[in-house]
């Protein structure tokens, strides 16, 4: 039969992902829901879509596609409005997939509680909920989890890691330029007139940790933990504009205590020469470090010998990614080459595309857990976590690094 899916938000980052999850061969139906018709429309009429879309599947408020007899939808809107229209699919009796990060918005209290409810409505509706972190499919990400199960870090003792991206976009993509366009189009307007005012009357400025999920969710997705306790500093804004007016902090240092005894050093930086994600990891028995893996082999035959064994490799992409299905490759070279049969694409070589590789991944990752009827990697218990650490290292920054208590929602539940 197959998964029927729909597709909110048609932007730039929504249409990148449309041809993927149309190829997908589990999908068998696939709708469009835009408040811009002009956006639906230009999706509706591309040729590849047209075997998995029917005219009667194009929507133009959440409302209405809610209403379908769909299986799941993919929320790609503006990152304040994904949790409550999140919350409204879930208990429209959907499975969801949301954009980063669960919402973003600069009260930090107001986003524990948005995970709050976000993880109530999952367990309430018993629905799953999935994050489209893109940085928790790099291919070192991969790579280090499986280091990690196979028990090559021995103890954990420390990980670093850093998502910099300057808002001048002098490097690529221009921050400055992405705020502009979100507020030109009908959701960025309401933002501007209404929600964002309410910040600002109130005094409440934002920052760089709240928008944390591209430096925290590898390394603790990598020691399977989570942050207990965190101290951060930030610093504010050199040049006055859109994020030097309305952002406490453009770079934040947060320092997370964690649950399983190691530390996590996070860095999220905004104003800043480069752009990147930096991870390193360390343990007693391997390590993680300049996009190298380094291990050490100790092995104690007497108190008093010690016979260190050494060894470093750097891997490539190819070798660090896990590997998916060969049918479902081959629908996802199908959509890179319209032009292509499938009998054309047999034997083709499949490379994985978007954000190093990683919508590839995030699409089979959800489209696979409804099938399955399993609880997704990226899941609401990890998402809620990683999305609190950025909100709680800002209220610590906010307090000149005072050590704060994490809130915490618990493990996923394991199902039998």
């Amino acid at each position: 039969m197959g998964i029927s899916i729909g597709l909110v938000g048609l932007g730039s980052f929504g249409t990148n992902f449309a041809d993927s999850f149309k190829a997908h061969p589990s999908v068998s139906r696939i709708a469009y829901c835009d408040r811009e018709p002009e956006r639906v429309k230009k999706i509706a009429e591309d040729p590849f879509m047209k075997s998995k879309f029917n005219p009667k599947d194009a929507y133009f408020t959440l409302d209405d596609i809610c209403k379908a007899d769909l299986d799941a939808i993919v929320i790609m809107t503006q990152p304040w409005l994904h949790a409550p229209q999140c919350i409204q699919a879930l208990k429209s009796g959907k499975h969801v997939m949301s954009a980063v990060p669960i919402i973003s918005i600069p009260d930090s209290d107001e986003t524990i509680e948005w995970c709050d409810r976000l993880v109530n409505t999952v367990k309430e509706t018993g629905k799953q909920y999935m994050l489209m972190e893109t940085s928790f499919y790099h291919p070192e990400m991969m790579f280090l989890r499986r280091k990690s199960k196979e028990g090559a870090f021995g103890k954990f003792i420390s990980a670093e890691c850093e998502y910099s991206h300057d808002y001048s976009g002098a490097w690529g993509c221009n921050l400055l330029k992405v705020a502009e366009m979100r507020k030109a189009s009908k959701a960025g307007m309401e933002w501007s007139k209404t929600v964002h005012e309410k910040y600002i009357s109130k005094g409440i400025l934002g920052g760089s940790m709240h928008y944390p999920t591209h430096s925290v969710s590898g390394p603790c997705s990598i020691m399977n933990a989570h942050a207990i306790k965190v101290s951060a500093l930030g610093l504010p804004a050199t040049g006055y504009n859109s994020f030097g007016k309305y952002t406490a902090f453009v770079n934040t240092t947060g320092f997370f205590h964690m649950s399983n005894g190691a530390t996590i050093t996070a860095r999220e930086y905004r104003e800043i020469t480069g752009h990147g994600y930096e991870i390193n990891v360390y343990g007693t028995n391997g390590t993680w470090r300049n996009r190298e893996w380094m291990w050490t082999k100790r092995e104690y035959n007497k108190p008093d010998d010690f016979v260190p064994e050494h060894g470093r490799k750097q891997m490539t992409p190819e070798e660090m990614r896990d590997t998916l299905p060969r049918e479902v490759q081959k629908g996802f070279i199908l959509a890179e080459n319209h032009f292509l049969s499938a009998n054309e694409v047999e034997n083709m070589d499949f490379t994985p595309k978007g954000h190093y590789g990683s919508h590839s991944y995030l699409v089979h990752e959800f489209i696979d857990s409804v099938e399955k009827g399993r609880i997704p990697e990226i899941n609401v218990w990890e998402a809620a976590r990683y999305v609190a650490m950025g909100a709680m290292a800002h209220k610590s920054a906010l307090k000149d690094g005072e050590l704060l208590d994490m809130p915490d929602w618990g493990d996923a539940p394991v199902k039998a």
